[in-house]
């Protein structure tokens, strides 16, 4: 995965079921109520599983960009906004 390491084990201990075997699968195009009929889990708990992955990718790509020299400094819109008269 692109760099982004997820803690798969500890994610199918959580939700008691193989989340590589549902990562396979999304990215293999199925959709959530594919992988509930096919593995039986509840698709609400399938749901609850993507979000923490996502959630997992979207805080580790912020704090790449944070650690980055051009992601302390705000964006010239962002300063536009927050200074209109200078």
């Amino acid at each position: 995965m692109s760099g982004i390491e997820i803690d798969i084990k500890a994610l199918s201990r959580k939700y008691r079921t193989n989340v590589a075997r549902l990562i396979r699968a999304w990215k293999k195009g199925l959709s959530d109520l594919e992988l509930s009929r096919r593995t039986g889990i509840n698709v609400a708990t399938l749901y609850r599983i993507r979000s923490d992955i996502e959630l997992t990718h979207r805080r580790a790509r912020l704090a790449k960009k944070m650690e980055s020299p051009e992601g302390k400094q705000l964006p010239v819109q962002r300063h536009i906004f927050l200074r209109p008269l200078v």
